[in-house]
């Protein structure tokens, strides 16, 4: 039985509604809770379809699917030893949904949501020997189910394994083993289910085989571009090592301290316009991933591969990346744009470059005023003003990204090709530890704004564009959010609402024993008269750019040489900001250097 918290009657429920702003000293409103519901014992994890239809949950004995408007439980899939912490769900086809799970000891699963049941369709890293035991760090569907990205770590080695899954083939599976365990019909066989095929394994990144590092000249007259930014890559990575080990005196000599494997990093890329490998992409469906782009803790470049099935003659070879973007600094984080035409990338030194995977070149490279921290994670805000079309050249609208330093102060970065680039601080490095902000999600139904939890559980809408906070988000005094400094949430773009688990209050003494136990709290965004400015319809796929896509050499030439002439005035334009910028950069490098050598 559901225990329910309903809008009417409850004002009296909410905490204070009204909090001040500093720069105004006008109240910023809340939002009231719509509702709220009871969630099976120990859920960790909580993910919502595409079409905002479903939403799954992840928690001890299983996962199960609910219905997302009713908040009823569709279908259960449960096993009494597993305890399941990561989820993701995807819908594949028609009421047909696929989950990707990871449980507390490191086993990933894909199951599927059909005809009201739930299935397993395949484990990923089946343990055959104890020995060798591999764990699953991470777990990524692709929108849509055609793909997976696993990173697999077996005795301190870590790789990326990224996978096939044969969607249309398993619903058919599906369908004929419903049919054949029907009681009306004999023959009650058992139906195997297809394998996921490998379709990609990467490494880290190796020097081949006789290249020596110990010579400068050698290594600068490499003729291979890859060889030569990895053998730097390696070498700034050892070096960082050396530096890392520390001086025990007891024995006096050096000890190396344990070092962990490098982790890897990874984003889908849907086809962007002429760009190479994107041609290879003409003879599969609208939105379906053509390549994988991957960077190493410790790295400096981003390296991208097609999503080609490894050779069977050749099934041990390491596959090479298909293009590398190359940069001055190491990645700390990373984030791709919803049509996936920009990649991020936030460098060491507080810098932050956009590549244009359109023109393969970099949108700008901004330098952050961040001092005091170094970048800890970043992403893209979605905020589209009135604007020409930008389709025919290479210049294109401003790109929006919001940059959270480990310190805890964000900021807000605005740029474009040939636009004078702007970096805003949001917020300051917070004076008390629980103002840290452990969530900011940018919100895809509401433009310009994020959703930002707090680590003392507070949590508000911000105007990440405009600098200003649009209301505060108020669990009923009975319950507190859940896990601030890891909260359980997921957004429903279709339905423009939050779901986030709520805890009971110690403060408060639960009127009986369904009282005690973890809530589902629901916040509907886009009822309220506050927000209605900000509400967005998506289309149901990523954003595509109006791009030309060009079957053989000469037409993309033809189009490049075309776009060139038609964009001479904004590219003189663009290169005189770029010199600008680099003078500006180099001139604060410089006096920060300067500061540190004084200090």
């Amino acid at each position: 039985m559901m225990s329910m918290y309903t809008r009417e009657g409850t004002q009296d429920t909410y905490m204070e509604a009204a909090c001040k702003t500093e720069t105004s000293g006008k109240k910023t409103p809340s939002l009231e809770l719509y509702s709220a519901t009871q969630l099976p014992e120990s859920t960790n994890c909580l993910a919502c379809s595409e079409d905002g239809k479903y939403l799954s949950l992840g928690h001890s004995q299983g996962l199960s699917v609910w219905c997302a408007s009713s908040l009823i439980c569709a279908a259960e899939w449960l096993q009494d030893t597993l305890e399941i912490t990561s989820i993701q769900m995807t819908r594949m086809a028609e009421r047909a949904y696929l989950l990707g799970t990871v449980d507390d000891m490191g086993v990933a699963r894909v199951l599927a949501y059909h005809r009201e049941g739930i299935h397993l369709l395949s484990v990923i890293n089946i343990m055959e020997n104890i020995n060798k035991r591999s764990i699953c760090l991470t777990f990524e569907l692709s929108e849509g189910g055609d793909y997976g990205a696993a990173s697999i770590s077996c005795n301190s080695i870590v790789w990326l394994e990224v996978y096939h899954f044969p969607s249309e083939t398993w619903l058919k599976e599906l369908d004929k083993r419903e049919r054949e365990q029907d009681p009306n019909l004999s023959g009650d066989l058992d139906v195997k289910l297809s394998p996921v095929a490998m379709v990609i394994k990467i490494k880290p990144p190796k020097i081949p085989a006789g290249t020596a590092l110990d010579d400068p000249l050698k290594v600068l007259q490499m003729t291979d571009f890859f060889t030569h930014c990895l053998a730097l890559d390696v070498d700034t990575s050892s070096s960082r090592q050396w530096e890392e080990q520390s001086f025990d005196t007891s024995a006096g000599k050096t000890k190396e301290t344990d070092e962990s494997p490098r982790r890897p990093t990874q984003h889908f890329l849907l086809p962007c316009g002429q760009f190479p490998g994107d041609s290879k992409a003409k003879s599969q469906p609208a939105g379906l991933p053509i390549a994988v782009c991957v960077w190493w803790g410790g790295s400096h470049h981003l390296l991208q591969y097609l999503l080609q099935k490894a050779p069977k003659n050749k099934p041990d070879v390491e596959p090479m990346p298909d293009v590398l973007w190359p940069n001055a600094k190491e990645i700390l984080c990373s984030a791709v744009s919803r049509c996936t035409r920009y990649i991020a990338l936030g460098l060491d030194d507080a810098l932050a470059c956009v590549w244009d995977r359109q023109s393969g070149s970099p949108l700008s490279v901004v330098l952050v005023s961040a001092a005091d921290s170094a970048f800890f994670r970043m992403q893209f805000v979605d905020y589209w003003p009135d604007s020409p079309d930008d389709s025919l050249t290479f210049t294109a609208a401003k790109v929006y990204l919001l940059v959270l330093c480990k310190s805890g102060a964000m900021h807000t970065v605005t740029t474009g090709r040939g636009a004078q680039s702007c970096t805003v601080q949001l917020s300051e490095r917070p004076k008390d530890s629980g103002d840290l902000p452990t969530v900011t999600a940018s919100v895809p139904f509401l433009q310009s704004l994020s959703l930002v939890v707090q680590r003392n559980g507070k949590m508000f809408l911000q105007d990440v564009i405009n600098k200003t906070t649009v209301c505060f988000l108020i669990p009923p005094t009975t319950h507190l959010i859940a896990t601030p400094c890891n909260p359980v949430y997921a957004l429903n773009s279709k339905q423009q609402t939050l779901f986030i688990q709520g805890d009971q209050n110690p403060s408060c003494s639960p009127s009986s024993e369904e009282g005690s136990q973890s809530q589902l709290f629901f916040f509907r965004f886009g009822e309220a008269d506050i927000i209605k400015q900000y509400v967005v319809s998506l289309p149901d796929s990523p954003r595509q750019q109006n791009t030309l896509s060009c079957v053989n050499l000469e037409e993309t030439c033809n189009l490049y040489l075309h776009q060139r002439a038609l964009s001479v005035e904004e590219r003189n334009k663009a290169i005189m900001q770029t010199w600008k910028q680099l003078h500006e950069t180099a001139v604060m490098v410089q006096q920060r250097h300067s500061r540190a050598a004084a200090s």
